[in-house]
């Protein structure tokens, strides 16, 4: 009996499995791609795709273009680290512009130059000069005639806004262009942020120019000038150098001059 149910076919029974039987005919194995963090999913087409890449995937990095280059001119991005500036940094160099002689103004800003201290100082002078010109203007005909009617002028602020942004933009980019031009060393960002902090000296001037006596105003608009313009030439002398450029050195102290009698004139008539 017993030999009966051993002799049975174990195939047909409930919940038997089939043994594995071996031909010799080996199946063809799988192996999966190897799988990162960086790139998923892996990457297991050739060079028909590459899958998803990383943040920090060189794909996707973000390249910003130096203002040097002329693609950086044109874009926004490749100027904002021209703003990222710490307030002792600026406090620093705006004491230094009120040394005319010391010339080494571009050594101090060559590791980084800003842009902020400049935008800041010019549209500062703006307002201040087209407020306490028309103070000035005031107080002058007052002292002259007492009973003289008196109204603000609006015309001070445009005349301000095209004098003072004009100045600081197109005058460091003709010497950088003429720099250029004579093969010399030159530094647009650097020109700007020079020009800009030049500038900073006429805005507590200014209140000097309050007092309505005509001699006095004279003379210190032109000292006040006169400091300016020499710290604008000593520092583009020790920046560009050479003894060819001279006449640069001595037009850019004639410009900064040519500004302050501007200021004079034209709101502190």
């Amino acid at each position: 009996m017993e030999d009966s149910y051993t002799g049975l076919p174990t195939s047909h029974l409930l919940g038997s499995v089939p043994a594995v039987v071996d031909d010799g005919k080996s199946s063809p194995r799988y192996e999966a791609p190897e799988a990162n963090m960086q790139t998923f999913p892996p990457n297991n087409r050739g060079d028909k795709g590459r899958g998803y890449q990383s943040l920090a995937g060189p794909s996707e990095t973000f390249e910003q273009q130096p203002a040097s280059n002329w693609r950086g001119v044109f874009n926004i991005s490749s100027y904002t680290q021209y703003f990222n500036i710490d307030t002792d940094i600026v406090l620093n160099r705006l004491l230094a512009s009120l040394f005319p002689t010391g010339g080494d103004f571009f050594s101090k800003i060559d590791a980084n130059p800003d842009l902020y201290g400049p935008i800041w100082i010019s549209t500062t002078l703006i307002f201040v000069i087209a407020a306490l010109g028309n103070c000035a203007t005031y107080l002058m005909e007052k002292n002259s005639d007492a009973s003289t009617s008196w109204s603000f002028d609006v015309g001070y602020v445009n005349l301000a806004v095209w004098s003072i942004y004009g100045y600081a933009i197109v005058v460091p980019l003709g010497f950088y262009f003429l720099l250029k031009y004579l093969e010399s060393n030159a530094s647009l960002i650097g020109f700007w942020c020079m020009w800009g902090y030049s500038l900073f000296i006429f805005i507590p001037s200014s209140l000097l120019l309050l007092i309505p006596l005509e001699v006095l105003r004279w003379f210190i608009i032109l000292l006040v000038g006169g400091a300016s313009a020499c710290f604008v030439a000593s520092n583009l002398r020790s920046y560009a150098g050479g003894s060819e450029l001279t006449i640069i050195v001595v037009a850019a102290f004639l410009l900064q001059m040519a500004l302050a009698i501007f200021f004079k004139v034209w709101f502190f008539p």
